[in-house]
């Protein structure tokens, strides 16, 4: 019995022995497996992996040459760091990138003639010559997207550099210029746009005027009128149209209507200088034309206060009212600024369109609860719905847009009527994923409706500015919450937040990319510590998750917290604001020290507009950069310490 034993405790142990001969490290593997492997992670995480031994990075050396997509979003790296990155490539087909380090000498890198999908951001340094060039290069194009050309005082754009891009993008299916296109000469414009793509489909312009807009899609009127049969049709197959414009007029309006026949969703904003003439205007008219064609599924018609306090003050109900029966269809409506507008008009909308699924009222003066008093009766099945600075609005609202199960966004910022019995209709939403209440009337007890079911599934939650939460609402939401979903808080402009409610924030564990704190008087350097040594995971990484921190006019931070700013701690990084007046020469040094992190100092929000509510914003992709920023750099810490350690010296001479 024993030699049995023994013999079955040898052969468990050859057993034991052989499987560990047997195990392959993942960079044994062959070189050509690695690199199919490596080619499904992005550029970033390619990097990362490529500064870990030797033969990850002999891999990565040979994938760029071949590699199908580079998205690099998260940092603008310069010319010279992203030489090496782009090397030639005819596999090349998908690029997207931020540009604020690159000018036009960047543009051989850029414009790759195997490309189908061009994606460039913060392009203010760049000229016209990019537009001509991604035109010569790039023939086989089908989206490309352009943020911010040639803003950068000296640089320009022809329109000669606008025809070059549009005739040579002749596959071009989606085009985004995110730029002032007014600064384009009117009396030829609609004749460069003649030679756009026939497979161009959406169309989203940063700014251009409604005068000029007219002009050009007028040109299609004309034609069916001209001697010339064979004169081209002005972008035949527009389905998706979005614009910024001066004013938002009838004129405009009734031409994009009557033009565009394929049209499935049209949003247009406007941010008047001046109160327009009628002339210049929308009116209950200019409503009637909507929707000629009965193909429009989504409409968004907004007027910002950006410069004035305007609204659309010619649309009453009767408008609404005349578009009744052209809404039957519509999937998305967004309405902003229509303070002239009472309940009878918005339920009109809300009950013509029953497969409705997103609703959004901005400065929605007159309405009230009743518009969803009955909203139980229909066969809405709202998913996002957002009634910002709709101030009349009470609990009674909410208890009845609560019986919208499947609701994921909720929007009722700066609602400063709603309470504690509006949390509790929240709470029994099973799925929500965005929660914006800034500026309500809730207190710290009611934030306990929304545990245990909507804490669980929320990603994005937002509080700023209201003013009744103290400390205490940290532990109602957080205590022993275990795992959440959440990634992204604001806290901003609560009085009563002190450094002891971003401790138990801390102790959470909860790995937030945004944390917005900004304007939080109690709020002083033990916060900063805490965030940038709590522990988000054992298993994987020590250190604060943060993308995102606004601390921006938080009373108690010294130049002590700028220590705990600086590498190793929030490695993760990329967006800091914080106020620039507690020591310049820290934030300076802080600056150089992270040439990949955006300090803001002047009370800029920061990041994009996350709460804008468009389809697909709250499901950010945020890629672990943090080894691939050190990567990148390949720093002296030495030369960065010294650099705050004099800022700090001089603070010290200074008081």
């Amino acid at each position: 019995m024993q030699l049995d034993h023994q013999m079955g405790s040898n052969s468990e142990t050859e057993k034991t022995v052989m499987m560990k001969e047997e195990e392959v490290k993942l960079d044994e593997l062959p070189s050509a497996l690695l690199s199919t492997i490596m080619t499904k992670l992005d550029i970033a995480s390619i990097c990362s992996l490529a500064s870990t031994s030797s033969t990850f990075r002999s891999c990565y050396r040979q994938i760029l040459s071949f590699l199908p997509n580079f998205h690099l979003l998260e940092i603008a790296p310069s010319g010279e760091l992203l030489r090496p990155l782009l090397p030639p490539n005819p596999y090349l087909k998908t690029l997207k990138l931020d540009c604020a380090r690159l000018d036009d000498s960047a543009i051989p890198l850029l414009v790759k003639p195997s490309l189908h999908d061009l994606c460039l951001h913060n392009c203010a340094d760049f000229s016209g010559k990019l537009l001509s060039q991604i035109g010569i290069q790039c023939k086989d194009l089908r989206s490309l997207y352009l943020g911010s050309v040639a803003e950068k005082r000296g640089r320009s754009i022809h329109i000669s550099d606008l025809e070059e891009l549009l005739t040579g993008c002749s596959n071009l299916e989606a085009l985004i210029l995110m730029f002032d296109v007014s600064l384009f000469l009117r009396h030829n414009f609609a004749q460069v746009w003649a030679s756009a793509s026939e497979n161009l489909t959406s169309l989203e312009i940063g700014y251009i005027s409604s005068v000029t807009v007219t002009e050009l899609l007028s040109s299609n009127l004309g034609s069916h009128l001209s001697l010339n049969p064979v004169q081209p049709s002005m972008l035949p197959n527009i389905q998706k149209l979005c614009l910024s414009v001066d004013y938002i007029t009838d004129a405009m309006v009734g031409t994009i209507s009557k033009v565009l026949a394929f049209l499935t969703h049209l949003d247009l904003r406007d941010a008047p200088l001046i109160e327009p003439r009628v002339t210049f205007d929308l009116t209950n008219a200019g409503l009637q034309q909507i929707n000629q064609h009965g193909r429009l599924k989504h409409l968004s018609l907004v007027r910002r206060q950006e410069f004035l306090i305007t609204s659309f003050r010619r649309v009453n109900d009767q408008g609404l009212l005349l578009m009744e029966e052209k809404c039957a269809n519509m999937e998305s409506i967004c309405l902003g600024g229509f303070c002239r507008v009472t309940d009878t008009g918005f339920k009109t909308i809300l009950h013509a369109c029953s497969h409705l699924y997103k609703f959004k009222v901005t400065y929605g003066t007159q309405l009230t609860d009743l518009v969803f008093h009955d909203i139980s009766l229909t066969s809405l099945a709202l998913t996002h719905v957002s009634l910002r600075w709709c101030n009349l609005l009470t609990n009674n609202a909410v208890f009845s847009l609560a019986s919208n199960k499947e609701l994921k966004v909720l929007d009722l910022r700066d609602c400063r009527s709603l309470g504690d019995e509006a949390l509790r209709a929240i709470g029994t939403l099973p799925g929500l994923k965005v929660l914006l209440l800034d500026g309500s009337d809730i207190t710290d007890a009611g934030l306990s409706y929304l545990r245990p079911c909507v804490i669980n599934t929320l990603f994005a939650l937002s509080l700023r500015g209201c003013k009744r939460l103290t400390d205490k609402c940290i532990t109602t939401l957080f205590a022993d919450c275990g795992a959440l979903e959440l990634r992204e808080l604001d806290l901003s402009n609560l009085p009563n937040l002190s450094d002891n409610g971003v401790l138990q924030l801390a102790k959470s564990r909860i790995p937030f990319f945004e944390l917005r704190m900004r304007q939080c008087p109690l709020i002083g350097d033990t916060s900063i510590m805490a965030l940038a040594s709590m522990l988000v995971d054992e298993a994987r990484w020590h250190g604060s998750s943060l993308r995102l921190l606004d601390l921006y006019n938080c009373g108690g931070i010294t130049q002590l917290a700028f220590r705990w700013l600086k590498r190793p701690y929030f490695p993760r990084l990329k967006w800091l604001g914080v106020t620039g007046s507690v020591n310049r020469d820290m934030v300076d040094a802080l600056a150089r020290s992270r040439p990949f992190l955006h300090v803001a100092c002047h009370g800029e929000e920061l990041g994009a507009d996350t709460y804008d509510l468009s389809d697909g914003l709250y499901t950010h992709d945020y890629d672990e950069v943090d080894e691939f920023e050190q990567w990148l750099l390949e720093a002296d810490v030495d030369t960065e310490d010294e650099e705050m350690g004099d800022a700090e010296i001089n603070e010290e001479l200074i008081v």
